[in-house]
């Protein structure tokens, strides 16, 4: 590993990600301060970022307050609060009693959510009734438990859990469902509330196991030769601190118990100085809606990043092979439930990969040939909700493009089919066993900054020429845009008909053919959800009905789905954002992109999921004046004598 780390750099840049020794200190700060009693759980210890022109403005060596910000539960009184802590002054800056919300759900809580159902007598009996009577190989899914309505729930902070049966402790659990069986779990009195048995299911009889130590039908191909990334003299980045720089790109990272990772101040380096183009992006919210409406499957709407909390999930990645070449990992540091601080080991990934040709042209005419390689820089993340285990990464690429990408992957949640008999709601991916149809849906929020804080969004369609003398072989077609003046007007989804685009412009920052600067939102995958208006998940996601809001900058709008998604009725976040119809023409603004994956289940996810990929991008449109990957150094013409590069003629 050779990785350029400048040592003399200034580590507490107010963007820094929190330390272990920042998050206890505001801990201790806080339950002193405010005598806390032992029945506080610490929900979200994260960073108050400071004002954005605070941080626009910093130099090093100025001195700007350090915060933290934190959510905290009160169990016995049933109460949450918010609270921000200064590490500068070592004083409670404000604590206050938020009514009405629920928390997300901690992940001890998960944990300690399988014991309760495991040891409670009436889940036991429920087990005997099938036959089972060791508890020891049940495996417990715990799913948030949402807002149906249901009268008898308010105040609660409820989990409803799931079951399926192992048959041994390396066994696939998901193969075995047992269907009939739904728990609720009060997670503030940790107590079981409801046990519900709604009847014997046949379990099915087909092993599910995907590794060979317990599955001796899996024989690995032999016929595989090595593929080595190899990088002799180190990748091409530096690291200052929090600060990455590679190429003509620099940026900052962050981790969030909510988000995960997070990238600010984005900038490209041209014409001599560091041009931004974004302040701060992040996943914003992830919703996945369950398209079965059968008593087991009809509550299944998971709100990953708001009820659960994607950085909270995060995967340690030293044990795997989660990225190639020459690596640069950093960790993850949030918080348990008593304060602690906990460190995930190399959360996010960070390296370079070849990425084929970034551009090429043949002068037939004279023969000359150019072609350059392209190459991206990547930083990533991996967390596992339960079942399901998702990849985010950023890429930057030398033509100045961005990339976001999810890659989806782990093990499809399972149930029986009903009565036996396969339900049209979902598939049959093994003799007996129903996975349902559902969505993946991922928000994410791009605070803008293009050549400045002040920008706009131009919506383009093209339409064809109409006919006539002006268009005699009919062929013609055009581009058509409009500037969104208000932030209702910009409540916008995709229409390939039109091939509808959005642009972020600067109208203050031109370039060298008097256009202003801009951006595009490239789309990938996308889909529209099936759920009704009238649904649950529809209320309490309303950003779903659209694939595009903008919305003016405000510090305090940072998630989708507001601050406290978790059993809450609906109506907040974006829906609720742009009420007030603010102006968003030449304005500090924050785009909002939203994209879906539709899953109708194979029996070839099974018994886990190959990576199913779901991406945008952001791709420069008058933003440099030409080609920004042209001083691209041409290919390392050596590379035709060594081993990593060279030919094979066909026999």
């Amino acid at each position: 590993m050779s990785v350029k780390v400048n040592p003399n750099v200034e580590l507490n840049h107010p963007l820094s990600p929190l330390s272990e020794v920042e998050i206890e200190k505001a801990v201790q700060i806080i339950k002193e301060q405010q005598q806390l009693s032992e029945h506080i759980r610490f929900m979200s210890v994260m960073l108050h970022e400071p004002k954005k022109s605070e941080v626009l403005n910093y130099k090093p060596g100025n001195t700007v307050d350090r915060q933290v910000f934190l959510v905290i539960l009160d169990d016995k009184e049933l109460k949450t609060f918010e609270a921000v802590v200064n590490l500068t002054s070592e004083k409670v800056d404000s604590y206050e009693h938020i009514p009405g919300v629920q928390p997300n759900v901690a992940l001890e809580e998960f944990e300690q959510c399988e014991e309760l159902v495991k040891s409670h007598p009436d889940f036991v009996a429920a087990l005997q009734k099938r036959g089972i009577v060791n508890p020891d190989l049940i495996m417990v899914d715990p799913w948030s438990a949402g807002n149906f309505g249901v009268q008898e729930h308010e105040g609660k902070r409820l989990l409803r859990a799931i079951c399926w049966q192992k048959q041994s402790l390396e066994d696939n659990g998901y193969a075995y469902p047992l269907t009939g069986i739904v728990t609720y779990v009060d997670l503030n009195k940790m107590e079981v509330y409801k046990v519900e048995d709604h009847g014997v299911r046949p379990i099915p009889t087909t092993s599910g196991n995907y590794h060979p130590e317990v599955d001796e039908s899996i024989v690995f191909r032999n016929d595989l030769k090595p593929l080595e990334i190899i990088q002799p003299e180190g990748p091409s980045f530096t690291i200052e601190g929090n600060l990455i720089k590679w190429q003509k790109w620099s940026f900052r990272y962050g981790f969030t118990p909510r988000e995960g990772l997070v990238l600010y101040t984005i900038n490209y380096h041209d014409k001599g100085k560091d041009r931004p183009v974004l302040y701060r992006a992040a996943l914003s919210e992830m919703v996945v809606p369950y398209g079965e409406p059968t008593f087991s499957h009809n509550t299944q709407n998971a709100f990953d990043a708001g009820e659960y909390g994607m950085g909270q999930l995060a995967n340690s990645l030293e044990l795997g092979c989660d990225c190639l070449g020459e690596i640069q990992y950093f960790d993850g540091v949030v918080a348990d439930v008593k304060g602690n601080a906990r460190t995930i080991k190399n959360a996010i990934c960070l390296h370079e990969e070849d990425y084929g040709i970034g551009w090429k042209h043949t002068d037939w005419r004279t023969g000359h040939v150019e072609v350059r390689r392209s190459r991206r820089l990547v930083i990533s993340f991996f967390c596992t909700v339960g079942n399901y285990d998702y990849g985010f990464y950023w890429s930057f690429y030398q033509d100045g493009t961005i990339e976001a990408e999810v890659k989806l992957t782990g093990i499809l949640s399972t149930g029986t089919c009903e009565d036996g008999i396969q339900t049209k709601y979902g598939s049959e991916i093994s003799p007996g066993l129903n996975a349902s149809h559902h969505q993946h849906f991922f928000n994410f929020r791009l605070d803008t900054m293009l050549d400045g804080e002040n920008n706009s969004v131009v919506e383009t369609e093209t339409v064809s020429e109409t006919l006539g003398e002006h268009n005699p072989n009919a062929n013609g077609f055009y581009p058509v845009s409009r500037i969104f003046k208000t932030e209702k007007e910009a409540l916008r989804n995709l229409d390939l008909k039109t091939q509808r685009t959005w642009k972020i412009i600067n109208k203050n920052s031109l370039n060298r053919v008097n256009q202003p600067v801009g951006y595009k939102i490239l789309p990938g995958e996308n889909c529209f959800p099936f759920a009704h208006e009238e649904a649950s998940v529809m209320k309490r996601a309303g950003f779903l009905k659209h694939h595009l809001h903008v919305t003016q900058f405000d510090e305090n709008e940072k998630y989708a789905t507001g601050m406290y998604p978790n059993q809450h009725a609906g109506g907040d976040g974006l829906p609720k954002y742009v009420e007030n119809n603010r102006s968003i023409d030449d304005e500090d603004i924050v785009v909002w992109y939203t994209m879906g994956h539709h899953h109708i289940p194979r029996p070839e996810d099974w018994p886990v999921m190959p990576t199913a990929y779901i991406n945008f991008q952001l791709k420069p449109v008058g933003f440099f004046d030409r080609n920004p990957a042209i001083d691209v150094p041409r290919p390392d013409k050596k590379c035709h004598t060594t081993s990593s590069c060279h030919t094979q003629q066909n026999s």
